[in-house]
């Protein structure tokens, strides 16, 4: 497993954004771990998150991307973030989000930032997809604003399940709209990482919430 990734998980638990216990997801399944990127609270944490990103979009995409989309609202600090971070490697791509309503004043528009035009490489950038169903209503969005190319989907942690039919919510959606999809890190990494090891002197996957996490997945995972 790359560095980067190692340091992600430790990160993620070091800020609450991963957590254990028990949780509903947003598909109303009941599940023994929880991803949540509102738990970034700081510069230094949206810093490194950024970098965190940028690592795979590199590894993932290393050319042909004109612009991040973030979907509203968790989507937006991570496509800012995630652009600082690639500017800070020299590659400069730009960032753009959507309103949850159009605005009806000013430039007006549904979205804010480097607009897409027609032909422009678009890589969207979440925080974690179960059904994929911010992404179906992301995709029309951009669509109806140019003919747009959709480079792929980027997402900070692959929980593995399925989403709507058979398939991982991740492998759905690139078979859906025929793009690439890619995470950080996925629920087999988080699981080999922390299995048995002390994150400041917690081990959050003991024995007991392995076979949590195990149980779960026989039931729900891809």
């Amino acid at each position: 497993m790359e560095l980067y990734k190692r340091e992600f998980i430790e990160f993620m638990v070091r800020a609450d954004a991963l957590t254990f216990g028990d949780f509903t997801t947003k598909s109303g399944r009941q599940t023994p771990y929880f991803v949540n990127a509102g738990r970034y609270r700081t510069g230094p944490q949206l810093a490194a998150l950024g970098r965190f990103y940028a690592a795979a979009i590199q590894e993932g995409w290393p050319s042909d991307i004109d612009i991040l989309f973030g979907p509203a609202y968790k989507g937006i600090p991570l496509v800012a973030t995630a652009s600082i971070a690639l500017a800070a490697d020299g590659r400069d791509v730009g960032y753009c989000f959507n309103r949850k309503e159009a605005k009806d004043h000013g430039e007006g528009g549904v979205l804010v930032g480097a607009l897409p035009e027609d032909g422009s490489r678009v890589l969207i950038v979440e925080d974690v997809t179960t059904a994929g169903t911010s992404i179906r209503e992301t995709v029309p969005v951009l669509r109806a604003t140019a003919d747009v190319v959709m480079a792929g989907l980027v997402v900070s942690i692959d929980r593995q399940e399925r989403g709507t039919g058979d398939r991982s919510a991740l492998a759905q959606v690139s078979h859906d709209f025929d793009m690439p999809t890619r995470a950080i890190v996925t629920l087999d990494e988080v699981v080999e990482h922390l299995h048995g090891r002390e994150v400041d002197g917690v081990v959050h996957i003991d024995d007991e919430m392995l076979g949590r996490i195990d149980a779960y997945r026989d039931r729900y995972g891809a």
